[in-house]
């Protein structure tokens, strides 16, 4: 496919990744169109240079790039097919770049429905809100590989690892994998780290410890169970539903959600809901 010059990206979703996504951008130069349902993201939005406006058919009419960051599968195909959605306000040749993590599959199911003048690639993001802060994400891309390339400057403002893994929904069998290592690396600091302490040996001191030893991993080192871990259980049920889809055993996979949710219920913090719950 011919591309062009991706000079305005379009933000759908402006809340902890969008919006400092969206600062990086319009720091680099790039123009930046805004969209978020909640009022109090636009104005934080409008505040770091992003132009705001009421639907995400407005945000495409104008865009070179859309970038779409909302949190479930069904809440992105109601972005984009929607009365006011991304594909009735795109010109030909726009690029939508899905950076929510969702499943494979319904990656898939938008690339098969979206409109041949529009190009899809999926871009979940790795490593958290801290380095979406510092301009640091990860991103796991598929799709057209030429459309993905010419977004490379675009997503080089607030990413410094980009890879292209292959075709549409690459990107999202490339975060799966992620989250089923990193969810099964919290589970296994966490139980590890409460038998130390239950046997009387300091989990501070053990901690450091492992972090020189063969045990040390990304988790054990940031501590992302110190936060609320709003995710975990999407991204796990995602892993099961496609391990189900692909006839694949991964009994760890099983385990470790519950785990997780067990961790999260310790703490007193709220588990995800979907729109449809």
């Amino acid at each position: 496919m011919s591309t062009r010059e991706i000079k305005r990206v379009g933000v759908i979703g402006l809340g902890k990744m969008g919006l400092p996504i969206s600062r990086h951008l319009s720091a680099k130069g790039f123009t930046v169109v805004g969209y978020d349902i909640m009022l109090a993201a636009i104005k934080a939005a409008a505040a770091a240079g992003v132009q705001p406006v009421n639907s995400p058919k407005a945000v495409a009419a104008t865009t070179d790039l859309v970038i779409v960051l909302v949190g479930f599968d069904s809440e992105v195909e109601a972005v984009l097919f929607g009365e006011n959605g991304v594909v009735a306000g795109a010109g030909d040749g726009t690029i939508v770049a899905v950076a929510s993590t969702i499943a494979p599959r319904t990656v898939k199911k938008i690339a098969a429905r979206l409109p041949a003048r529009l190009t899809l690639i999926d871009i979940p993001l790795c490593r958290g809100e801290g380095p979406a802060h510092d301009g640091k994400l990860l991103i796991m891309g598929g799709g057209d590989k030429a459309a993905f390339d010419a977004c490379r400057p675009a997503f080089a403002t607030f990413a410094d690892s980009v890879f292209h893994l292959g075709p549409a929904g690459a990107g999202q069998v490339g975060k799966m994998v992620n989250n089923l290592i990193l969810w099964a690396s919290i589970a296994a600091n966490e139980e590890g780290l409460k038998l130390a302490q239950a046997l009387g040996v300091d989990r501070e001191a053990l901690r450091s410890a492992l972090l020189e030893s063969s045990a040390a991993n990304w988790s054990l080192a940031t501590r992302p169970e110190e936060k609320p871990m709003p995710w975990a259980e999407k991204d796990m049920t995602i892993v099961l539903k496609e391990a189900d889809a692909a006839r694949l055993s991964l009994p760890l996979c099983g385990l470790v959600k519950e785990t997780i949710k067990s961790v999260k219920a310790e703490r007193g913090w709220p588990m995800p809901k979907s729109p449809e719950d």
